[in-house]
């Protein structure tokens, strides 16, 4: 693995040359700081090479800057050494406190030679021992991309192996490089400069100290905000912060639905209400309808009995069919308040995605139940529908005496006149009877043949059955 390599271990004389004179500064700064009657009363530090002590910056020239450690001289840190904790730092001034390594205790002129570089890398490397010791987990960011991992910046440097990496696919990790990451050291290795980390590690540790805190926090009846990290067929999964607790699919509306991925997503963000918290066992139970508007107050408002509703046929049951409302309820025809009596089945009478108009006869809002009847609107239309015809053929049956006899006056008023008959008189009508009387006396002989009716021969085929049969009579 490759590290860093700053050019000096601890212990090694960095070869800073003290700071030469300068008029107005150098030799003539010390001696009145050494002046200072504060500084005169101060007790005298001794130091020890390899030792990392606090100093304060108390002047800065284009050679280094000279730091106070408590001696009788001013420690010199090389002019490259100026800088807070990297490039990118603002650099160091008069009056700032910094660690510093003692490369030597005294020099020729008795003035102790220093290095903050050193003091850094060694402060580094005992941070980090610590940090892996309490295995706390540390920002670091990724400024490489090598064979089999990434490399991270601590101060040294570190490796992350891909195995290590929090990511899906493990092959893309060049989008990490100059992001900031959190890991956790596995392992420190002081003599060979090797530092290994983990991401995955890290993760887990900040989610166990999360639901740690979430979990003694947490209360019932309460809401929360949460992210959606899983969707399963009975519910979803809404991680709380380190602790997920299940959004069950009864729970996320007040009215039916199929699937939870229709009000869900993977990677929403939604509040939820605490519903129930087992502490031993650390489930937690979570609602999403509780913080909705209840459909069911504005049905409690807004239907009666015997009021007529609009729906659409939403799922059929042996037992009838779900008829989904406008407001979202859900109400159901019992198989004997379908249309055509009893004894039919369901799907042969309904359809779901049907649109139909049914009758309220049973509302209980605060069991969430609402009863329809298609057999009673069928009905009341049946009865209109006959209504109807009844008063039409009361209009059209209403006789009069104009319709009864209009047609006779009408065809006896158009018929033609006859004349008058004149009745006989009483004297011709006696001389009408005596000559009808003699001449019935005296028949004719012919006409007597003639009217003789033949007993052998059958009737002329002239005479009609109707003379025939009055003959008879």
């Amino acid at each position: 693995m490759e590290t860093e390599d700053i050019g000096v271990e601890p212990g090694e004389a960095t070869g800073a040359e003290p700071p030469k004179d300068v008029e107005g500064v150098g030799p003539a700064v010390s001696d009145n700081a050494a002046a200072t009657p504060e500084k005169m009363d101060m007790p005298v530090a001794t130091l020890t090479r390899g030792q990392i002590v606090d100093g304060l910056i108390v002047h800065i020239d284009e050679t280094g800057a000279l730091v106070d450690v408590g001696t009788k001289s001013e420690g010199h840190i090389p002019a490259e050494e100026l800088t807070a904790g990297g490039e990118e730092e603002k650099p160091l001034a008069v009056g700032d406190r910094v660690a510093v390594y003692v490369v030597k205790p005294e020099d020729e002129e008795g003035s102790p030679i220093l290095s903050k570089r050193i003091a850094d890398y060694e402060q580094t490397w005992r941070h980090l021992t610590e940090a892996y010791e309490r295995g706390e987990v540390l920002s670091a960011m990724v400024i490489d991309r090598v064979k089999g991992g990434l490399v991270v910046d601590l101060g040294v440097r570190g490796f992350l192996p891909a195995s290590h990496v929090q990511a899906r696919n493990v092959h893309a990790l060049d989008r990490f490089l100059g992001q900031t990451v959190k890991v956790k050291i596995v392992e420190v290795d002081r003599a060979r400069k090797r530092v290994v980390v983990s991401q995955k590690q890290a993760v887990e540790e900040e989610r166990r100290r999360r639901r740690e805190q979430t979990i003694a926090t947490i209360k019932e009846n309460v809401v929360y905000k949460g992210v959606v990290r899983r969707i399963t067929n009975y519910g979803a999964f809404v991680d709380l912060g380190g602790v997920d607790g299940l959004l069950h699919i009864t729970e996320m509306s007040w009215t039916r639905i199929e699937h939870p991925s229709t009000v869900v997503k993977v990677g929403q963000r939604i509040d939820v209400v605490v519903l129930r918290h087992d502490r031993e066992t650390n489930r937690i139970s979570l609602g999403l309808k509780q913080i909705l508007p209840d459909p069911w107050e504005q049905i409690r408002q807004q239907l009666a009995v015997g009021q007529n509703v609009t729906g659409t046929v939403s799922r059929l049951i042996p037992a009838g069919a779900f008829v989904r409302l406008e407001s979202g309820v859900e109400a159901i025809v019992p198989n004997s308040e379908l249309p055509g009596g009893r004894g039919q089945r369901v799907q042969d009478v309904l359809q779901v995605g049907q649109t139909v108009e049914a009758k309220v006869i049973n509302i209980r809002p605060n069991e969430r139940r609402l009863t329809l009847s298609l057999r009673l609107v069928a009905q009341a239309k049946e009865r209109a529908e006959l209504k109807d015809y009844m008063e039409r053929q009361r209009d059209g049956s209403r006789v009069t005496i104009g319709d009864l006899v209009g047609d006779k006056l009408t065809n006896a008023q158009s018929a033609p006149k006859t004349e008058a008959v004149a009745e006989p008189d009483a004297e011709s009508y006696a001389a009408e009877s005596r000559s009808d009387e003699s001449t019935a006396a005296v028949p004719d002989e012919a006409d007597a043949e003639a009217d003789a009716p033949l007993k052998d021969e059958p009737c002329s085929s002239s005479a009609s059955p109707a003379e025939s049969e009055a003959e008879k009579a």
